[in-house]
């Protein structure tokens, strides 16, 4: 099987000053949204930091159907354009995407979490 075939995940952690985080979801909600019409894409999920003092303020994770489907969407023209206005949603963004693939697992019970 090649390394690239199969489902990966997409991490993409950024680094971007607290002040700046709501505008940058704004214009990450716009992307997603483009991403999401790509032959591919299965799902996204911006995390935000609990804490404004953490070095990774948010992290987003994707899913794709292979790595070759993530790298074609990024070449969309709608996306590349959106993308370049990041620099006006936070200019002081640095992202650090990377794709990976499942190498090991666990699902807790079903029901409740403990103490719920």
């Amino acid at each position: 099987m090649s390394e690239h075939a199969g489902p990966v995940t997409l991490i993409n952690v950024f680094e971007i000053p607290a002040e700046q985080v709501d505008a940058f979801i704004e214009g990450w909600t716009k992307r997603a949204r483009i991403m999401s019409t790509q032959p591919g894409f299965r799902d996204a999920a911006l995390h935000r930091a609990l804490s404004p003092d953490g070095r990774f303020q948010l992290v987003n994770v994707g899913h794709w159907d292979s790595a070759e489907a993530y790298t074609a969407a990024q070449t969309d023209p709608e996306f590349l354009a959106a993308r370049a206005r990041v620099t006006q949603d936070a200019p002081q963004v640095a992202a650090h995407p990377e794709l990976y693939r499942v190498v090991a697992g666990y699902a807790g019970p079903p029901g409740p979490p403990a103490g719920a």
